[in-house]
């Protein structure tokens, strides 16, 4: 496995909408056994496949490490439910934080590795850390979602409440 580089902001593939995969074979496996170790490596919960330089529908997400990552193909959102305003960051813009309003409860459809189609029902910040994902998928940044944007300081004291 490798460590890919991150694309940062304002790199043009992380505003594009991605190509749906089709070929569900060995390099795309690699893909996601790559991504989540770049995930791990850079402590995030999360990376979709433009934050590496792949146009593709793919993201993984783990929200607690050695929880096991949720591997996202050709995800689709089916429902929606509340709302819930959060800290979010994104690896492709290092120091950059706000708050953003999401809905409380998701329901998704993916695709795994292999091709079978599985839903997953989320919520609070799983919800969030997914929806996020999905967003990059279709060229939104988080950065367009934000109501305040988060000092570092302010940050830390958001992990202690």
């Amino acid at each position: 496995m490798a460590i890919l580089p991150i694309v940062l902001f304002p790199e043009k593939i992380l505003q594009q909408k991605c190509d749906k995969v089709t070929s569900f074979d060995k390099k795309l496996a690699k893909l996601l056994n790559n991504m989540y170790e770049t995930m791990v490596e850079a402590d995030g919960v999360g990376l979709a496949a433009p934050q590496v330089g792949v146009k593709k529908q793919v993201a993984v997400v783990e929200i607690e490490e050695g929880s096991g990552a949720i591997e996202l193909i050709n995800p689709e959102v089916l429902e929606l439910e509340g709302e819930q305003t959060g800290v979010e960051g994104c690896l492709s813009f290092p120091s950059l934080y706000g708050e953003v309003i999401r809905p409380y409860r998701v329901k998704v459809r993916a695709q795994d590795r292999k091709g079978s189609y599985f839903e997953i029902e989320a919520e609070d910040f799983l919800a969030r850390a997914l929806l996020h994902e999905i967003d990059h998928l279709q060229g939104v940044l988080f950065t367009s979602k934000v109501s305040r944007y988060i000092s570092e300081e302010e940050l830390e004291r958001y992990g202690e409440e």
